[in-house]
């Protein structure tokens, strides 16, 4: 039945009776804007989760990263020379003589002869000079012979032992920073 309120046109008149007044309904309002907005919002985060997963597969974000250690700072060493301690002095460079030239220099600052050893170590690759020592108890006098020889690291370590247990050894490993090549040479006597 034909709505009375719309004026009476020839769609009025098709022999279709189901289809009398369809073309009067109602236009659907679409707004153009709405549109664009969805359709904004929709690129913003397909963008930002393309950019994540990328982000994710190079691995250059990690969501469940492992809790990592914090080191505490090193506690300060305040150096004594001590004369009780035997010192081994071992030469890790291929430049022949560095641990004689060390041990001169030992010497000379008040150790004994008998207690300071010269010798070629294992190796002749070791990077830094270093004072290694056996106990806790032991770092000040490392740190002493450390300045005798011009400066050094010095490191806790078991794996200079003295072959007598009851005798006190610091061990000076001459890396390749005091090699001619080096940056630093050993002091002279």
């Amino acid at each position: 039945m034909p709505n009375s309120t719309f004026p009476r046109d020839r769609f009025d008149d098709l022999a279709d009776a189901d289809r009398i007044g369809a073309h009067r309904a109602e236009n659907p309002r679409m707004r153009g804007w709405v549109v664009l907005l969805w359709a904004l919002l929709a690129t913003i985060v397909l963008v930002a989760v393309g950019i994540f997963g990328t982000l994710l597969a190079s691995g250059r974000i990690n969501l469940f990263p492992e809790p990592s250690e914090s080191v505490a700072p090193a506690p300060q060493v305040t150096p004594v020379v001590d004369f009780s301690y035997e010192v081994v002095i071992l030469n890790a460079t291929p430049e022949q003589g560095l641990a004689t030239q060390m041990k001169d220099v030992v010497v000379a600052a008040g150790w004994s002869g008998d207690d300071v050893l010269a010798s070629e170590a294992g190796s002749e690759d070791f990077a830094e000079t270093t004072v290694y020592y056996l106990t806790a108890a032991d770092a000040p006098a490392a740190a002493g012979l450390a300045d005798v020889i011009g400066g050094a690291r010095i490191e806790q370590s078991e794996a200079y032992q003295p072959a007598d247990p009851a005798a006190k050894q610091l061990t000076v490993v001459i890396g390749l920073d005091r090699t001619a090549a080096g940056q630093t040479p050993a002091p002279t006597p």
